[in-house]
Order: structure tokens, then sequence, then C-alpha cells
């Protein structure tokens, strides 16, 4: 008997209850990949005029500042 379980977290185990069991985990690399709408913004960023460039710390100064991050 076997069981496939999709999980957030290991503490939502439920299957088999107290029987042994023996998990095999893959890490969901789905969210890895750039999506469409992400690769045009990259795209179109590539094409502006670098003397208009930010740091990256004035990039993270500037969204720590407009949303709280």
């Amino acid at each position: 008997m076997y069981a496939i379980d999709h999980l957030n977290s290991a503490q939502e185990v439920s299957t088999f209850k107290s029987k042994p069991i023996t998990f095999i985990v893959e890490e969901d690399e789905s969210d890895l990949e750039l999506k469409d709408a992400i690769k045009a913004v990259l795209e179109e960023r590539m094409l502006e005029d670098e003397s208009t460039y930010l740091s990256s710390d004035e990039s993270i100064n500037q969204l720590n500042k407009k949303y709280g991050l």
C-alpha cells in the first residue's frame, strides 16, 4: 500500500497514523523558473540607459521605503 501526499509542511502528515512510513522527498522546482512576465520586465530593463541605473543598495532602500520590506 502507498499514498502520495503533497504537503506544505511536514506537520501536515496524517497518512498511516502510527504505522512505519517512508517518504521520498523531491524539491518542487517550478517556482525556480522565471515566468514570462518577469522575463519581459528583465528584457525591458536591459534596454534602459545605463546612466539611470540604481545600485542594488539604492533599489533596496527605495523598496523598503515604499513597501516596508
